[in-house]
């Protein structure tokens, strides 16, 4: 009788728990599937976000490249509305910029490319801007200002463009020296992280063909 009344007594506090802490039990379970399932959906989302993005940029591409500028530049205007976080949108400015040089709408490429070195989260794209930004100015004779552009930080990867175009500004302010030891880094650079880069030496044997006139 007493093994009885102790599991009948642990039944009944078994009941009183229940009775106490079920419904917030059952709550918390509740709670914690949904969070799963809703994790679940969102990460669902991204990736067909994602997905879309870069199925309507690889179209965007296609576009530019087939010179269907007007076409091109109304996606780069979409994906930059509809996925404007994504490394798609910031990759839709830069040729976008492009596609405006192109158009000689050299104002409006220069504000692209500011637009994206200011709102960009990505240190790759905001270095890519500024040495399209930079070449934009050394080829509208601003190349001091190509030169305040170059002296902001950029990705190492990019370190050997960053000196070539630094070597272009130099030589169209008449400093050629310098421009000599920039084109000269810009070589070493490349060589150094086993990188192609072209024209560099062409430079420096028409910078050196130029001098040996004289």
């Amino acid at each position: 009788m007493a093994e009885l009344r102790t599991e009948e007594e642990q039944l009944e506090a078994i009941k009183r728990w229940w009775k106490e802490n079920g419904t917030a039990l059952i709550a918390g379970v509740a709670i914690a599937i949904a969070g799963v399932v809703g994790w679940n959906t969102w990460q669902s989302y991204q990736e067909n976000q994602a997905e879309a993005a870069s199925m309507r940029y690889q179209h965007l591409v296609s576009l530019a490249d087939g010179g269907e500028v007007d076409e091109a530049r109304s996606l780069v205007a979409e994906i930059a509305d509809n996925h404007g976080r994504t490394l798609y949108a910031d990759l839709a400015r830069l040729i976008d910029a492009g596609l405006a040089v192109d158009e000689g709408e050299l104002d409006e490429a220069r504000d692209i490319l500011d637009e994206v070195i200011a709102s960009s989260k990505r240190a790759y794209v905001q270095g890519l801007a500024r040495l399209r930004l930079a070449r934009l100015q050394v080829a509208t004779d601003d190349a001091e200002a190509a030169l305040d552009t170059l002296a902001r930080d950029v990705p190492a990867a990019l370190a050997a463009q960053q000196a070539d175009i630094r070597g272009d500004a130099l030589r169209a302010l008449g400093r050629d020296d310098e421009a000599r030891q920039a084109w000269q880094e810009a070589l070493a650079v490349a060589e150094q992280r086993n990188q192609p880069i072209y024209g560099v030496q062409l430079k420096l044997d028409d910078l050196g063909a130029e001098e040996a006139m004289l």
